[in-house]
């Protein structure tokens, strides 16, 4: 049988015509697996008629192929010449262990490319906790002040504007396309580590399917590719024609030559929703924790006929507004119309599949969807408003300072992922075990609520034998359970008992004269250099408390 390798080519080299062989090595053309073999020995017509057809077919495959390429590098660069800008970042991380106080500054580079109206789009985590951002355009010596108009950290995205008219004269936009398929060719343009000039790298579309976006830690759609993304490329586009395909955002470490893209339906999405709104309103969820249903006895325990397929719904975020409405052990048989598989894929586009979370983000917050379920064997379809969850334990908090509180010489502060990260990049076993579960598995019980802890204590006479209550999670201040940080500062500043009580996790308790405490607060914030025991936030709260209070 024939075969597309060289070394079969080699083989019928000496069985055919010595002509045609030269011609198909010649130019590299391969084979197809025919279902009939040509008899060589007895049918030289049949046999050279096969490969006429061989070569006309693989002639046209080539040149498609060939033109393709070449046309589309060379557009890439000329579309990537006067729209694709290098970013210069520098920016400041806060210290989650010391709130009051930044880290040392540091100074990073991205990419970014021109789209309507006079905007720049590159990554979010390109510009985090920026404190200042220069742009440059290609062919040009001079940097220019850009301000960051919007970010959406969850879809790595942000937007940018350039004040200056003689940065845009000369700039070109590039417009949007659609999501490539599978095979087709892209080029990444950026300007990533090991060089100053724009570079150019060319792949192929290997998947498209939801991936866990690093920066935001959220799972979103997007696009991997074959083509190397390294540290600079990320926010560049990745053209397809004339259009854009993607932006460039991360790859997979530990494997060479695989990076991803986000696609464009998630671009437009972060887009519409700045235009929409005038700022970043995020990603629809559902708030549920779902289970597959391919095993056939879970199936049959819930009363599924044979032809119903769906998710078994494990938990309910209190705050959607699913709560309301669904139930533990419902099975979701179809979101909008469109049937869930029991691995809880729906179909997306020629014989792919993707998770119907997808279909559920890419809805505009405040819309609604119809829901089928299946509950104790009977069939339901409820009509639920969908909005952007967040979770009790933030994963992330960039552009923004963390809010602390200090009485006594005691830190609290709200529990975050960021707060974790401290420990290390092993944060997950380095950390204390009961904070990192609560993170990641607690969910909110009410709007506006934090998991509020003892993080540190600064040590003096009023709160010697306290130390080791470090790392506890507080639960009430005098007898009040506590619903967040401001909550706690609120009931500790309006304190009107002699003494003072706060009951930790573990069933620990820290008790302290009220007066007492108040003149070692100021003693203990000068003895270590703290400018004021509250964070910005709070003070402003309470700031505005007293004016109202005032009045």
């Amino acid at each position: 049988m024939l075969s597309c390798s060289i070394r079969s080519l080699r083989r019928l080299k000496c069985c055919c015509n010595k002509r045609w062989s030269s011609l198909i090595l010649a130019k590299g053309y391969c084979f197809s697996k025919p279902k009939v073999v040509p008899s060589f020995c007895n049918t030289d017509i049949k046999f050279s008629r096969f490969y006429v057809w061989e070569q006309q077919s693989s002639l046209r495959q080539w040149r498609r192929r060939s033109l393709y390429t070449v046309t589309d590098t060379y557009e890439a660069i000329e579309l990537a010449l006067d729209s694709v800008v290098k970013i210069f970042t520098v920016s400041s991380s806060p210290n989650y262990f010391l709130p009051w106080q930044n880290k040392s500054q540091r100074e990073t580079m991205g990419s970014g490319f021109v789209i309507p109206g006079k905007k720049i789009l590159t990554n979010a985590h390109v510009v985090a906790d920026h404190t200042f951002v220069l742009v440059r355009k290609h062919g040009s010596p001079t940097k220019y002040r850009a301000e960051v108009q919007a970010v959406g950290h969850e879809c790595d995205l942000a937007i940018l504007v350039v004040e200056s008219p003689e940065f845009w004269e000369g700039m070109n936009f590039l417009e949007l396309g659609d999501i490539p398929f599978l095979q087709e060719a892209v080029a990444v343009v950026g300007y990533p580590q090991g060089g100053d000039n724009i570079s150019v790298t060319k792949g192929v579309v290997s998947r498209v399917e939801p991936t866990q976006y690093v920066h935001g830690a959220t799972q979103l759609m997007a696009i991997q590719i074959d083509a190397a993304i390294n540290p600079g490329n990320s926010g560049g586009p990745a053209i397809m024609g004339n259009k854009v395909a993607g932006v460039a955002f991360q790859n997979l470490s530990g494997a060479e030559n695989i990076g991803y893209i986000i696609p464009v339906p998630v671009i437009k999405h972060f887009i519409a929703g700045i235009e929409e709104s005038g700022k970043y309103m995020g990603f629809c969820s559902m708030g549920l924790s779902c289970q597959p249903t391919e095993n056939v006895q879970l199936r049959n325990h819930f009363k599924m006929q044979p032809h119903m397929t769906g998710v078994l719904v494990s938990k309910i975020n209190p705050l959607s507004d699913a709560y309301g409405v669904l139930k533990k052990d419902d099975i979701i048989l179809e979101f909008d119309g469109v049937p869930i598989a029991n691995d809880g894929t729906v179909p997306f586009r020629n014989r792919e599949r993707i998770t119907f979370d997808h279909l559920v983000s890419m809805k505009k917050p405040n819309e609604t969807a119809l829901v089928k379920l299946l509950r104790n064997g009977g069939e339901h379809a409820f009509t639920i408003t969908l909005q952007p969850l967040q979770p009790l334990v933030p994963v992330h908090q960039f552009d923004k300072l963390p809010s602390y509180y200090i009485f006594a010489g005691l830190v609290f502060v709200p529990l975050t992922q960021p707060y974790l990260h401290e420990y290390g990049e092993d944060w997950y076993n380095s950390s204390p075990r009961r904070l990192c579960e609560l993170a990641l598995r607690e969910l909110p019980k009410r709007a506006g609520e934090q998991l509020v802890i003892l993080s540190q204590v600064l040590m003096d006479d009023i709160n010697a034998g306290y130390e080791r209550l470090a790392e506890l999670q507080v639960k009430n201040v005098n007898g009040i359970e506590i619903k967040n940080l401001k909550h706690l500062c609120q009931l500790v500043e309006n304190c009107s008992r002699e003494s003072l009580r706060i009951d930790l996790d573990d069933d620990r308790v820290v008790a302290l004269n009220y007066e007492s405490a108040r003149i070692a607060t100021s003693r203990i914030l000068e003895r270590h250099r703290i400018p004021s025991r509250m964070s910005i936030d709070l003070l402003s709260e309470q700031n505005s408390l007293l004016m109202d209070s005032a009045e």
